[in-house]
């Protein structure tokens, strides 16, 4: 069975940073980690903008995400803590999907880093954009030294259809000479026109203030 991914992006910049750490780290994140399904639960920080911030949950299906554990906690049934947060905080993406490549892969522990691209794709291209990404994109970066772990996830009802996740050793792996030659294929040159609703978010691991 495939893996699934739960991934939440959200600008804090209207909440005050304590609070908005505190929520995610003794209510949010805690609740989530008692469901059964749940596997590793990650959060990170953008390195362009420190008030944007990810959560990465791994399940082990995606259909965790309909068990009556997890809708006692989501949805209409989010914490009054919850709920009064998400008023104020910007919502940039969230993701539920499928693991397409490998199908069935973990996240790595203890990466530094991770890169979050999710978009959609013009419908007639779409057969191509995921050849391109199936047989050229995802192997070339897995192939980057310090990329820990690349791979693809769909949501067939959300905002965004595809989400190609990077663990990397470090924030800094995006911006070295190796990555770059991966990225930019004469391939990808062709496919980047087409497109659509594009969201990059190039992370480095939190760490909670003591």
């Amino acid at each position: 069975m495939a893996k699934g991914l739960l991934l939440v992006a959200f600008d804090f910049t209207n909440a005050h940073e304590d609070e908005f750490h505190d929520w995610y780290d003794l209510e949010h994140v805690p609740e989530r980690q008692r469901v059964a399904g749940f596997g590793l639960c990650e959060r990170w920080i953008s390195t362009q903008n420190p008030k944007q911030a990810v959560a990465s949950y791994d399940l082990d299906s995606l259909s965790v995400l309909d068990s009556p554990a997890y809708r006692a906690i989501a949805g209409d049934n989010l914490s009054v803590w919850s709920k009064r947060m998400t008023k104020i905080c910007r919502r940039l993406l969230r993701f539920d999907g499928e693991q397409t490549l490998p199908g069935n892969a973990d996240s790595p522990r203890g990466a530094g880093g991770l890169l979050v691209n999710a978009m959609n794709v013009l419908p007639e291209h779409e057969a191509e954009f995921n050849e391109w990404y199936d047989q050229e994109h995802i192997p070339a970066l897995a192939a980057v030294p310090g990329v820990l772990a690349a791979r693809r996830f769909r949501d067939p009802k959300g905002t965004h259809r595809y989400l190609a996740l990077y663990h990397l050793q470090s924030a800094d792996i995006p911006n070295g000479p190796a990555w770059q030659k991966a990225a930019n294929s004469p391939w990808t040159d062709k496919l980047r026109p087409y497109f659509r609703d594009h969201v990059r978010l190039l992370t480095k691991r939190y760490t909670r203030s003591a």
